[in-house]
């Protein structure tokens, strides 16, 4: 059955007026319904591949079709199609928080009678029905991202991009937000990630592309990504601290009674439980050690 996208970005290339090279013929697809990260160190292109996408920045060349629409030929439906909530806060300080997303379905075309009900239904779905009419500089910071993926959201677009969007929200905050984001996913709303916290792609994100110097240096579903990693960090709790050495071409990484052990073909999990069950260790837990796609970025950036 062939799928249906949500984006095609083929042989995409952006040079700057500078001759710096941002984008270097990036090509990946996104199917529709899928939760999308878009990774890279400082710099790698991210930002600019957003900016394409949402039309704030003209590409070089190549391709890009949002939906069935080709940015260079539709222009205004694909636009349509899209919302963004961009890393920097850009409303006015002194507007209220009703009115800035109101204002925002007015971009689309869209009557304030018509909506209306989306306001209410997105400030009440993110926790900011009470603040309507509160200045949006008496906000907390957690407050504006949220206003601002409100305002994204208005004229229900197919695909909502969010680039760092959890940026300076407290963890509670952070994970109320996940938990939002997993819902409007699940009602088929595309979503494409960017972020730091690499544990939040892992945990949200079903495929991801690695973009460094400009380049797709991965691309792929999470966990087929991960599983082709040749070794793997699990973390043993025992019933004492180690003091052995036999462990030792496990790299481990000790702290009080657990270790950190890398394992691989050559270096197995079952041959380190040996080595601890001859040496009279219990094992309280074996568990992997979080941040593995971290660990999978560093290594594919050779950061």
């Amino acid at each position: 059955m062939q799928k249906t996208l949500a984006l095609q970005i083929t042989d995409l290339k952006k040079t700057y007026s500078s001759g710096t090279d941002a984008l270097k013929w990036i090509t990946f697809d996104i199917e529709k319904g899928d939760f999308f990260a878009l990774l890279g160190p400082n710099g790698a292109g991210k930002s600019t591949t957003i900016g394409v996408i949402s039309w704030l920045i003209n590409k070089t060349s190549g391709r890009v079709i949002i939906g069935w629409h080709d940015l260079d030929t539709a222009g205004a439906e694909a636009r349509l199609w899209v919302g963004v909530v961009p890393q920097e806060f850009n409303f006015g300080i002194f507007e209220k928080v009703y009115d800035i997303v109101l204002a925002q379905a007015g971009y689309y075309g869209i009557s304030p009678e018509v909506a209306k009900p989306n306001v209410e239904k997105y400030l009440r779905a993110l926790g900011l029905w009470e603040k309507r009419n509160a200045a949006s500089r008496t906000l907390s910071g957690g407050m504006k991202r949220r206003l601002m993926i409100a305002r994204a959201l208005v004229h229900n677009p197919e695909l909502l991009i969010l680039d760092e969007p959890t940026a300076g929200v407290d963890l509670e905050l952070r994970h109320g937000m996940y938990e939002f984001l997993r819902e409007l996913n699940k009602s088929g709303v595309t979503i494409i990630l960017t972020t730091h916290y690499l544990e939040e792609a892992e945990s949200l994100c079903r495929n991801i592309a690695i973009i460094d110097q400009g380049i797709i240096v991965k691309y792929g579903p999470i966990r087929t990504l991960l599983a082709s990693m040749e070794d793997e960090v699990v973390t043993v709790e025992l019933d004492r601290e180690y003091v052995g050495k036999n462990l030792d071409k496990y790299t481990p990484v000790f702290d009080m009674q657990s270790a950190d052990l890398t394992v691989s073909s050559n270096h197995s999990l079952d041959q380190a439980i040996q080595i601890l069950q001859e040496e009279e260790y219990q094992i309280k837990s074996i568990k992997p050690k979080s941040g593995r796609l971290e660990e999978f970025f560093l290594k594919s950036t050779a950061k």
